[in-house]
């Protein structure tokens, strides 16, 4: 097995985050630096990653609400806590599917699964992520419209979106707005709506496929049954031809 595969199904990382560790020098096979990304892991092979051995492990998959308040990481060099200090209970090494931001709450997949963690994120399966949004500004199809067109944000137009006016209020000058989206770029709901002269005070994203929120409060998880992680990646499958 490929080194950045046996990486990714021992939980490590993603496939491509496992490429950054190898040409960082950072992982060795019995003692040995492994710069070459298509060195093979044979059985019996000691491997590590910043001098901590890693092992293959059972394919978990969870799904957090997350509150808000909260890192989508692993680990924080600032001491706050993150996605995973929320699933104490769970021995694997699992890390979020892509992230929402510190100050937004919902829906968020961890696994250990690196190909299945690809998979969800790459914008060419267009899994649908459905987001509440309260948004400063009057909506209207007008202002709105741009969204479903796709805008440029730092250089690289967004994919067509498609939203739904949940309710304004002229008196606050307040709207909330569900947006849906493919892909997950930095911040990109919130620059998306700002773009349209928006600017957002309170996210949530509460749809991630064919799954929602449904029996969890926030902080709260559950892990996905085979059946749910089937029909995410068939689902992956039919968006992408």
């Amino acid at each position: 097995m490929r080194i950045n595969k046996y990486m990714a199904h021992a939980g490590v990382a993603s496939r491509r985050k496992a490429e950054e560790l190898i040409k960082q020098g950072l992982v060795t096979i019995n003692g040995e630096t492994v710069r070459e990304l298509a060195t093979i892991v044979k059985s019996g092979d000691k491997v590590e990653v910043e001098g901590q051995p890693i092992y293959n492990e059972e394919k978990v998959y969870y799904l957090l609400n997350k509150p808000r308040g909260v890192i989508s990481s692993v680990s924080d060099d600032k001491g706050r806590r993150t996605v995973v200090d929320l699933l104490p209970q769970v021995k694997e090494r699992i890390y979020p599917v892509g992230r929402l931001d510190w100050d937004t709450s919902g829906i968020l997949l961890l696994t250990n699964d690196g190909d299945f963690s690809d998979e969800m994120v790459h914008p060419r399966n267009e899994i649908d992520k459905v987001y509440i949004a309260r948004v400063k500004g009057i909506a209207n199809k007008e202002v709105l419209r741009p969204l479903t067109r796709g805008l440029v944000i730092a250089g690289k137009k967004t994919k067509p979106a498609v939203y739904e006016i949940i309710k304004v209020d002229p008196v606050k000058n307040r709207s909330v707005v569900q947006l849906t989206i493919h892909e997950g770029r930095n911040h990109q709901v919130k620059k998306m709506f700002e773009a349209v002269g928006l600017l957002v005070d309170k996210l949530s994203r509460t749809q991630f496929g064919n799954l929602d929120l449904t029996g969890l409060r926030p902080g709260e998880a559950r892990r996905l049954n085979k059946k749910e992680v089937s029909r995410l990646h068939t689902l992956a499958v039919t968006k992408k031809k």
